[in-house]
């Protein structure tokens, strides 16, 4: 045995040891209790970070100590392999995004195995294998047959010089990130799947089917879904096309959850796309150049948040439903015609973003609710209080004046529903999930264009349409419009003549929507589940990131529900438990360039520069340059802050990466990084070797000495904190605190440290070794290497067997009996002392025991003894 603790000699021995016995590959075991626990795939973006390391080290930790519990676990890994940063390095570089991605799936999958993961690599799955995404086709194709799926135009940001539709990701201050051109906003056909029509279930579930879940994640799906109650209603108007008919049959519709206060609109705003702006846009210059002006701006919700108000009067004029007066429409960037109607009412008085916009063009305001309580009304300064629906009551609105919320809602919801204009209605926030994607590098859409029938669905027995793997994107469109082989031949199914193969691929969320179901049943080839699913499924435990608790998680449990509606499976939900882990912070550093971009430098190669009171300040490098401080952030590429687990590796050794991650901070709290916690987390493994190289000099043939009398006074002392602490430690692991396991553990081994074991105690050699098996145990999910070797070469494993499958150790009951116990002495209430007596001792014998003491006799000084007052366990009062 090496008297000196090599990382690298050890983890290589132990992980022979794993694959000589296959020891990670998992079957459906009915005999057992089954646990399935999976952390989200990664995209093979090159190499591994801090992140990625804390993320699985958490999934292997729970994998490791269920696994000794009993449990039937599962663990897997695949890769999100789909994607556009595929096609930026293929731009960059100049190869095809296969070739980029399956040599980063290599790199990464040897930096996991290094990490000595518990993964069933024969579940390997990647997203971007025809194996896998023909399943993505065919659900797709089930889709359509059940009107799940449909075909509609989409709004999209254009470059019209790359001829590509871009990302909002890759649209910088309005232009393309690649060619610096204005984008445009477009509308063009695409797929649709009706996620809407599951808003109600996925809410309902999102409330009560999902208690294991952070209440912050169910808050922020419940926010994204955005149930509604208001009232839909038109402003009717007499506005005519070119033909002479009346525009969307002369009426306006928009939604509110105010319709209490119908009576302050002022204005109506339209989205740019809506029919009223465009048929505005033929007669008014302002409106035409306005209109190509929003073109440029962003197609999301947030981003529209985030953007100036903007807006120009179209000249239309649609009647106020109530009273018939003439309300002007405007065309507002910040109307979306994606949601409702693409139209809203304008309330300046009582809807900050309106009063904003008034505001900006001198629009009128009219105070519709007042509060008694608050401040007075101020037509320049918003107050919070004019939004308030709870303590307000309506004024200036006529018949509907004096009502508070509900009662004004519903008294105008019944006004509009006897004019035939509008109703109460339940509106959502949640819009249908557009799949449909002008890029390269995803799924295939699987249909096929016929100039006769349309488009067509490419039939079942011809899938998967596979996707050319050798393209290069060079940012003149997608290629595979030019691919000739993938056009090849192509045919329609219904009559039989040439016809054009569709070259839209598939959202990336639609690849990690069911990715976990696929590990139960990796190797199917007649079906996209099986009767793994059916064993495995639901999960017992996700792992991911916060950044991913919104549209892949709802994603994800969307498309579970249609996969149980198509009898696939027979859960409704995908995930029980979820754990989002906190990030892995670290340094930035930067310097400014003369356009004002930023220069990144990693914190291992800046010197810090302090201030006064000890704060950095800033840095300098090597040359003796300076750079600025960008404070603490999310460790990633652009900011050039990560640390490489595998640099890691190297120099620690892979337990001690995953020892570090877990022990500086809960999983759910952020980790800030710390080179001296690392080499801390280091020299405690180094500590445990060197006592495991002592304890190989013991006596090793002390097995079934387990007789309380064996045990001398010290070695119960040692029993009896090993086992409080394992007691600690099983809670611990119960609720997934790793850091606190690891803390434990460490008390495990000062408590073995500073028991001196006496020459030819059996005894005492048998607690030492006891408790040292305890804690290669407790420490084998954090660090499984050099706990393995350690039980191994210590015999703990009688020379066979992995400790992988060694029960998890049970708290001994008698070893956390005392004989003796302590007790708190007072005299007259006063604490004098302590006094020691039998654990079972009557109360007459700890009366006695008090009263002999030493302590007693002296500060009692003589005095008679009054009373004698017994707190069992706790102490001993004296009244004299």
């Amino acid at each position: 045995m090496n008297p000196s603790y090599t990382p690298s000699d050890v983890e290589s021995a132990a992980q022979a040891v794993w694959r000589a016995a296959d020891a990670y590959r998992v079957t459906e075991d009915t005999r057992k209790k089954k646990y399935y626990a999976c952390s989200m795939l990664p995209y093979p973006s090159g190499r591994l970070h801090m992140g990625h390391v804390r993320n699985y080290t958490i999934n292997d930790m729970l994998t490791r100590y269920l696994r000794m519990s009993g449990y039937n676990v599962l663990m897997p890994m695949g890769w999100d392999a789909f994607g556009l940063p595929a096609e930026n390095a293929a731009l960059k570089n100049g190869v095809p995004p296969a070739q980029w991605t399956y040599e980063n799936i290599a790199t990464m999958k040897g930096q996991l195995q290094a990490m000595g993961l518990a993964i069933d690599w024969s579940r390997e799955i990647a997203t971007c294998d025809p194996a896998y995404y023909k399943w993505n086709q065919w659900l797709f194709l089930k889709m359509l047959e059940k009107g799940i799926a449909y075909r509609k135009t989409q709004v999209v940001n254009w470059d019209p010089v790359d001829q590509t539709v871009l990302a909002n990701e890759q649209v910088i201050d309005g232009k393309g990130w690649r060619t610096g051109a204005t984008v445009e906003r477009r509308e063009i056909p695409g797929y649709y799947l009706k996620i809407s029509d599951y808003a109600e279930e996925l809410l309902d579930h999102t409330q009560h089917k999902l208690p294991g879940w952070p209440e912050r994640v169910k808050l922020m799906q419940e926010n994204w879904i955005g149930k509604s109650s208001g009232v839909r209603f038109a402003f009717p108007h007499d506005i005519k096309d070119a033909g002479g008919k009346l525009i969307q049959g002369g009426r306006m519709y928009v939604f509110t959850t105010r319709a209490d206060t119908i009576m302050g609109v002022t204005f109506c705003a339209v989205a740019p796309e809506h029919p009223l702006a465009v048929h505005a846009a033929t007669t008014n210059p302002k409106v035409a150049a306005f209109i190509d002006e929003c073109k440029a701006g962003g197609t999301t919700e947030a981003e529209l948040a985030t953007q100036e108000k903007k807006g120009v009067a179209t000249g239309l004029f649609v009647k106020h439903p109530i009273t018939d007066e003439r309300i002007p429409v405007w065309v507002g960037n910040y109307v979306l015609i994606a949601y409702g109607d693409g139209a809203v009412m304008g309330v300046p008085a009582h809807d900050e973003r309106d009063f904003e916009f008034a505001n900006k063009y001198g629009l009128e305001i009219l105070q519709v609710i007042i509060d008694d309580d608050a401040p007075h009304f101020s037509y320049k300064k918003w107050q919070d209080w004019y939004a308030d629906k709870t303590n307000g009551v309506t004024i200036n609105s006529d018949v509907f004046s004096g009502m508070r919320h509900e009662e004004a809602v519903n008294a105008v919801a019944h006004a509009l529903q006897i004019k035939g204009l509008g109703d109460k209605q339940t509106t959502w926030r949640l819009r249908d999930w557009g799949v449909s994607r002008q890029r390269y590098w995803g799924t295939p859409i699987p249909i096929i264009h016929c100039e006769e029938h349309g488009a067509v669905p490419v039939p079942e027995k011809d899938l998967p349409v596979v996707l050319p793997a050798d393209c290069v994107p060079d940012g003149s469109g997608n290629p595979l419009n030019k691919h000739e082989g993938f056009h090849a031949g192509v045919v329609c199914p219904v009559c039989g003549k040439s016809a054009r193969r569709e070259t839209d691929t598939m959202d990336t969320f639609v690849d990690s929507a069911w990715y976990f179901m696929r590990y139960c049943d990796p190797h199917s080839d007649n079906a996209m589940v099986n009767g793994g699913a059916k064993y495995w499924m639901a999960m017992d435990q996700y792992i991911g990131g916060i950044e991913h608790a919104i549209l892949h998680l709802l994603y994800a449990r969307f498309w579970t529900k249609v996969m149980r509606d198509l009898k696939l499976i027979n859960v409704d939900e995908p995930f029980l438990k979820l754990l989002t882990q906190g990030m892995v912070l670290n340094h930035i550093y930067y310097r400014r360039g003369d356009k004002g971009g930023k220069e990144y430098f990693p914190p291992a190669e800046v010197t810090p520069v302090l201030d006064e009171q000890g704060r950095i300040s800033g840095g300098t490098l090597a040359d003796g340059t300076t750079v600025e401080y960008g404070g603490v952030g999310k460790m990633g590429k652009t900011e050039r802050n990560g640390v490489d687990p595998q640099d890691l590796i190297e120099k620690y050794g892979a337990d001690t990466a995953r020892l570090y991650t877990m022990f500086t901070a809960p999983p759910e709290a952020t980790l800030e990084w710390n080179d001296a916690a690392v080499e801390g987390s280091y020299r405690f493994l180094r500590r445990v070797w060197i006592f495991g190289v002592g304890l190989k000099d013991l006596a090793a043939d002390v097995k079934g000495v387990k007789a309380a009398a064996t045990y001398g006074a010290e070695a119960k002392k040692l029993r009896r904190e090993v086992h409080t602490v394992l007691r600690q430690i099983d809670y611990d692991y119960q609720r997934m605190q790793y850091n606190t396991v690891v803390s434990g553990a460490m008390k495990l081994l000062n408590a073995l440290e500073g028991f001196k074991p006496q020459p030819g105690k059996v005894g005492d050699t048998a607690a030492v070794r006891e408790g040292f098996g305890i804690l290669l145990r407790c420490l084998y999910p954090a660090t499984p290497h050099i706990a393995q070797q350690l039980w191994k070469e210590l015999g703990y494993d009688d020379g066979h067997g992995n400790l992988l499958d060694t029960a998890w150790p049970k708290v001994d009951a008698v070893a956390l009996e005392q004989d003796e116990i302590e007790l708190v002495l007072q005299v007259n209430g006063k604490l004098r002392g302590a006094v020691r007596v039998p654990s079972a001792a009557s109360k007459q014998d700890i009366e006695k025991l008090a009263l002999s003491s030493e302590d007693f006799v002296k500060f009692a000084a003589g005095a008679a003894v009054k009373r004698v007052i017994v707190v069992p366990g706790r102490l001993v009062n004296v009244v004299v």
